[in-house]
């Protein structure tokens, strides 16, 4: 037995099929990271003694159908699939140099040049540009980011981790999914999107690579997000970072997705940096001196800690307030239904003399509560209840 078959999954593409791997075909060794929806494992895959990443899932979705019509150099390579229930998984080809994010935060990662940079630059923007362009099926993978793109043993970058992906040609109305630090705002805010979503996301990974660090550090997702979405902040680019290494990034970023370049247009620009005879001495300059430039993303990172410790502020002043609102309301109707003392006295109820609970209108109690966050707005403070600002005491209204 080989311990594999072909099997046709049903599935929306066309041509998509995969090969199905029998659960005790595969040997597990340890668990060598997470990946969306499930733990990632070193593995043997034993009937053809092949070393193997196994992604343990759920439950098979569109990873499967996704990968099974990709063949890229940049592309993990895809193996197939169990589906031999409770035990689901994605086998793909295993990536011993760990992921470009780990990499990047190792002391082998100091020795980076240039040369480096612009290859792994080209290399993701070729297996992107493929998803987009050439694969079968055009592809959105909404997850790009340095986690999600591995090392070879030959040290050649690989785009892997399908599971947040969508077919462009199915919808471009798509749920949250991916990582704050590197995701598009149009994708934060669950509104419609295109392939340009995936270049944000490779402008935040060209800045991994050039600074070693890591995007929006120390900062909650979603403060991210609310500082993209809200405040229209971007990474830091050091203002010695090589013009034409930062003109990219930015553009990468832009606002507005139809104003990003697509991953054809990448290349080209890589292609005309890698003739600017002066660049790679300014670029080898910028590495070899981050303790320079360094303190600018710092300093970045610090202001945008305060502008996230004002919000937390606000957001708990608000919640302070929609307590006390409800409270405030609560009391309104419990006095609303509290008989009408007889023959109260003028100066005890004032002009509402003689009203009876059922004069407690939603109209009223609607207005009652528009006053009430207007004299929030207008003096900044809670009134207290039963005090000025409140409702009267002793059932009045």
């Amino acid at each position: 037995s080989t311990g594999f078959e072909r099997h046709p999954y049903e599935m929306s593409s066309p041509r998509a099929s995969f090969v199905q791997i029998r659960f005790d075909d595969i040997l597990f060794y340890e668990n060598c990271g997470g990946g969306s929806f499930g733990s990632v494992y070193r593995a043997r895959w034993i009937s053809q003694d092949k070393e193997v990443a196994v992604k343990k899932l759920l439950k098979i979705e569109n990873e499967a159908e996704i990968l099974s019509v990709l063949s890229h150099r940049n592309i993990i390579q895809f193996y197939g699939a169990v589906v031999e229930a409770p035990n689901y998984g994605i086998v793909t080809e295993y990536a011993s140099g760990g992921s470009l994010y780990d990499y990047l935060s190792s002391d082998e990662s100091e020795t980076m040049d240039m040369g480096q940079i612009m290859s792994w630059a080209a290399e993701i923007a070729r297996g992107m540009h493929y998803l987009h362009s050439e694969a079968p099926i055009k592809v959105i993978h909404r997850d790009l980011k340095s986690r999600n793109v591995v090392l070879a043993a030959d040290k050649v970058l690989k785009i892997c981790d399908f599971g947040a992906s969508k077919f462009l040609s199915h919808t471009t109305h798509m749920s949250l999914v991916g990582t704050f630090p590197w995701m598009a705002p149009e994708v934060i805010q669950s509104l419609p999107v295109s392939e340009t979503c995936d270049t944000f996301s490779y402008g935040v990974v060209l800045w991994e690579m050039l600074t070693r660090e890591i995007p929006f550090n120390g900062l909650e997702g979603l403060q991210v997000a609310w500082l993209v979405v809200e405040k229209n902040e971007r990474l830091t680019v050091p203002s010695c970072c090589p013009s034409s290494f930062a003109g990219l990034m930015r553009r990468c970023w832009a606002t507005e997705p139809k104003e990003r370049p697509m991953f054809r247009q990448i290349l080209s620009t890589l292609e005309s940096m890698s003739k600017d005879r002066r660049l790679p001495e300014q670029c080898n300059s910028f590495l070899h001196n981050k303790a320079e430039w360094r303190c600018e993303i710092e300093a970045t990172l610090e202001r945008l800690k305060r502008l996230e410790r004002d919000l937390s502020s606000k957001e708990q002043e608000l919640k302070e307030r929609e307590r006390r609102l409800k409270m405030w309301e609560r009391k309104l109707v419990e006095q609303s239904n509290t008989p009408v003392s007889p023959a109260p006295s003028c100066h005890q109820f004032g002009p509402t003399q003689g009203v009876t609970s059922s004069l407690v209108s939603s109209v009223t109690f609607k207005f009652l509560r528009i006053a009430f966050l207007y004299s929030e707005s207008e003096m900044g403070r809670m009134p207290s209840l039963g005090q000025g600002g409140g409702p009267p005491p002793n059932g009045g209204v």
